[in-house]
């Protein structure tokens, strides 16, 4: 019997598309898993997540520059700047969360950088994989509607 709450099965391959349809590493998506939660922030608690990560002076920077996060207020008197995950982060997080719910990652070259023709060894590889896993979901699926 499958478990149903087998969700991170496949998780690897999901962040490895993740990571080169984004252009983004690792410890950003985890970032952007750890805001999509939180409404607003300010820096204290991103520096509060981020002191379990490896050490990146401009992390907070880079995500502000490279438009994952946004500045919801700015700071007046008493009032600290807070922060929310943008439209673009926030899109990232949910792309996640339906991968990771079943969703098909598609297999087509101008919506899957993995599946161009001059995609590297590695990236062949992990198409590969996502083949599987989609006929994996694929019959999954068939299985629940019979």
């Amino acid at each position: 019997m499958k478990n149903s709450r087998d969700y991170l099965k496949y998780w690897r391959v999901i962040r490895y598309w993740v990571k080169a349809k984004y252009g983004i590493g690792t410890p950003d998506i985890d970032m952007i898993l750890f805001l999509y939660s939180e409404d607003y922030f300010n820096k204290t608690k991103f520096r509060e997540f981020e002191e379990l990560m490896s050490w990146n002076e401009k992390r907070f920077d880079n995500l502000l520059r490279d438009g994952y996060i946004q500045v919801w207020r700015k700071g007046y008197g008493k009032h600290t700047t807070l922060y929310e995950l943008s439209q673009k982060g926030k899109n990232i997080a949910r792309n996640i969360y339906r991968k990771l719910n079943g969703e098909e990652i598609a297999e087509t070259a101008h919506l899957n950088p993995l599946f161009r023709k001059d995609a590297s060894y590695t990236d062949k590889l992990y198409r590969n994989s996502i083949k599987k896993m989609n006929e994996f979901i694929k019959q999954q699926r068939y299985l629940s509607h019979e």
